[in-house]
């Protein structure tokens, strides 16, 4: 029999056996408790800096946004506009009072019921900075509550685009959000993420430059239609995504291969080949339309606040020089002067004369403008696998022109920002910048953000008034001949006052390892519909 000081050191001993027993079956529980969850790693486009789909119309914070926020009208898969948040709605016979009844059982994360009122509010701040929003604000005469669930939009007078406008796809996208967030000015950044989306973010485990992590939001109530594009059941099959932001383009194709993560949502060219080769790797188009490739010039700073500077670089461009080294030879491109894109009841090809290669033209034209040798500012971002290679080839066009430049290299993200810098050069302003959209974006003159003029104008800030006269022509005209006339007309004006430089249009792919299913095409990745085996 143990003596009572033998029994003591015994009994620590086996209460730390205990302790430590217990302390690996919780471990061992909540491994298996992970290893049960399904959860996506992914790269996506870009570094999250920017939460406000508002605020911005970087596809990095819209696609943000299409994890967290709903809306009230979606496009389907042959861009019709769908009911979404909304349930039913009606059109009165004189075309000018929609009223809208809201879906059952939509709440916002916080566990609150949505409202007409946090629609209406939504509606407003929208209209306020998109340029289709603002259109169809111009023409309104009231927005009012009828119920808790019923809302009324009159109409000062008819036009045909307002659930066009109302599900819109692209940037700025009319995300609904709760009221007391949606009442944030339209120029202040929101920093509350709420929605009623699929999935919530998770604002604790956010880490820009590294991380963003969404959960699968269990009272999400999806609609019954199957899934198409943007609209129909969004049904979540996953429990949790994790965006794990990798600059390294060779790194994060590595990590695809490995099965690190599942899926590069922007795969470098260059590494397409790489990853086809992988037997466990899927490389394929995700946008049937793609992406219109574009140049953008400061018109408020010199050189190009003359019109000459301006048609000098464009004349100094080659599009086929862009598209190898954006897309190279295993994505399909073409080149593409269309500013409402290619392939679109848009496309025009007017103007396509000015759009010429000829250096000696743009040597004179540019000394015409009275360059005076002062150096020209391209923003690179360097960490964007699309958009850094004809930073670098705008670059070189413009030393061709026997001008002066700068390639200053940052971040996708930082670039998103500083772009809202109308300050002078020396004052961290910009001259140039390449950037994308995509072809259902910009397929006609009030959906095309990145043309607006003058009060509506996009970064770059064009101003010639004609193209608002026209621009509002369009949206009225119910005439096809007469509309058709009427792109024609625009985009000889764009071309003219160069807008920005048409680079070519190109097919968007993703690569993703080939246990996913169900991905939808569309112009951003869609995390709802998919799967993991």
């Amino acid at each position: 029999m143990l003596k009572g000081s033998d029994m003591r050191p015994r009994c620590k001993r086996l209460i730390r056996l205990a302790v430590l027993t217990l302390v690996t079956l919780i471990c061992f529980r909540d491994a298996a408790s992970a290893d049960d969850k399904k959860i996506i790693r992914a790269v996506p486009i870009g570094d999250l800096k920017v939460l406000d789909p508002i605020w911005t119309t970087a596809y990095i914070t819209r696609n943000h946004a299409y994890m967290v926020w709903d809306t009230l009208f979606s496009l389907d898969a042959e861009n019709r506009p769908q009911p979404q948040m909304v349930d039913t709605y009606r059109v009165s016979d004189d075309k000018l009072t929609y009223t809208f009844e809201l879906r059952d059982g939509l709440k916002w994360h916080d566990g609150t019921a949505v409202r007409a009122s946090d629609c209406i509010a939504s509606i407003k701040r929208w209209g306020a900075k998109d340029g289709m929003g603002r259109a169809l604000m111009q023409v309104t005469a009231s927005l009012d509550v009828i119920d808790d669930k019923m809302f009324r939009l009159v109409l000062k007078r008819p036009v045909g685009f307002v659930l066009d406008a109302l599900g819109k796809i692209d940037s700025n996208v009319p995300f609904m959000m709760p009221e007391r967030i949606a009442n944030t000015d339209p120029n202040t950044q929101i920093t509350e993420v709420i929605g009623s989306g699929p999935f919530r973010f998770v604002k604790d485990e956010w880490v820009p430059g590294h991380k963003v992590v969404y959960e699968k939001f269990a009272d999400y109530v999806p609609r019954a239609e199957p899934a198409s594009q943007a609209a129909g059941g969004k049904v979540v099959k996953i429990d949790r995504v994790e965006l794990l932001y990798m600059p390294d383009a060779s790194i994060a194709a590595n990590a695809l291969v490995k099965g690190e993560v599942d899926i590069l949502e922007a795969p470098s060219p260059d590494l397409v080949s790489v990853m086809q080769a992988s037997p466990d790797v899927t490389v394929a188009a995700n946008d049937p339309l793609g992406y219109q490739l574009f140049m953008v010039l400061n018109h408020l700073q010199p050189p190009f606040n003359k019109r000459e500077a301006r048609q000098a670089l464009m004349r100094a461009v080659k599009q086929s020089d862009f598209m190898q080294v954006t897309v190279g030879d295993k994505t399909p491109w073409k080149a593409c002067i269309a500013v409402f894109g290619c392939g679109t009841p848009s496309e025009s090809s007017a103007g396509s004369s000015d759009l010429r290669y000829d250096l000696a033209e743009a040597k004179e034209l540019l000394k015409s403008s009275g360059y005076d040798g002062r150096t020209i500012v391209v923003m690179d971002p360097s960490d964007n696998s699309t958009l850094h290679p004809p930073a670098l080839v705008a670059a070189e066009a413009i030393k061709q022109l026997g001008a002066q430049v700068e390639l200053q290299a940052m971040d996708w993200s930082t670039l998103t920002q500083r772009r809202a810098s109308k300050a002078p050069i020396n004052q961290g302003g910009w001259n140039v910048f390449v950037t994308n959209a995509t072809v259902t974006g910009i397929s006609n003159p009030l959906m095309n953000t990145f043309v607006k003029n003058c009060e509506d104008a996009w970064y770059g800030w064009p101003c010639d008034p004609k193209i608002v006269e026209l621009t509002q022509a369009w949206a009225y005209e119910t005439d096809g001949a007469k509309r058709k006339q009427i792109i024609d007309e625009l985009q000889q004006l764009h071309i003219d006052d160069v807008t920005n430089i048409p680079l070519g249009q190109y097919q968007s792919v993703i690569a993703h390892r080939k246990e996913l299913k169900g991905i939808l095409p569309g112009p951003a990745l869609f995390y709802w519909n998919i799967d993991k085996g």
